[in-house]
């Protein structure tokens, strides 16, 4: 009869060998991981910007005017300046000839509508406002276009009093509102590249 002898293996050693794979199992998924995140063109929004180095001013001259609105001309380029102080490293000048890029812009298209009636009175209470808007952010030098977005559709809505005794004409803060609206998004969209 034989006898068969196994040879008795070291528990501590099973358990560093147990430790070794699942270390090397965790980190090898990590590896795979962050080279399938950057092989990807993963990256943070906000990061592309498409403005080049060599600006540093930028002019913001009075936006043309085609439609029978007058006051969102106004509005519009103070608001667009403000934002890009607050927000940019920008200085915005008036001259154009000083600057470093121009942007110019363009209202084509106003217009609004009544959303809600009053029933009692027949009369419109709440209104939407819709605009279309030409931008262009063109670098002075070279005349090269950095953005432009020909058919910028902005809408705004505005309730309105029906009482006679207490009405506040609420179209100039609403103008306020979409010109802020405006240059808030125009801003970010130059900025990120979006």
């Amino acid at each position: 009869m034989k006898l068969l002898i196994r040879p008795r293996i070291n528990a501590n050693k099973r358990n560093s060998d147990i430790f070794l794979f699942a270390f090397i199992r965790v980190h090898l998924r990590l590896i795979l991981c962050s080279a399938a995140l950057t092989s990807c063109g993963y990256h943070v929004a906000g990061k592309a910007d498409l403005v080049p180095k060599t600006v540093h001013t930028i002019a913001i001259p009075p936006f043309g005017n085609i439609t029978t609105r007058y006051k969102l001309t106004d509005h519009l380029p103070e608001a667009i300046s403000r934002e890009f102080i607050t927000r940019t490293r920008y200085q915005i000048v008036n001259d154009q000839n000083q600057a470093d890029a121009v942007l110019r812009g363009a209202i084509v298209n106003y217009v609004a509508y009544p959303t809600t009636v009053d029933q009692q009175t027949g009369r419109a209470s709440g209104l939407q406002v819709n605009v279309t808007l030409q931008i262009t952010l063109t670098e002075r030098a070279t005349g090269k276009v950095i953005y432009t977005r020909p058919s910028y559709e902005v809408h705004q809505r505005y309730e309105l009093s029906i009482n006679a005794n207490t009405y506040f004409e609420e179209s100039d803060a609403a103008l306020d509102r979409l010109a802020r609206d405006v240059a808030r998004d125009l801003v970010t969209s130059i900025l990120e590249n979006f």
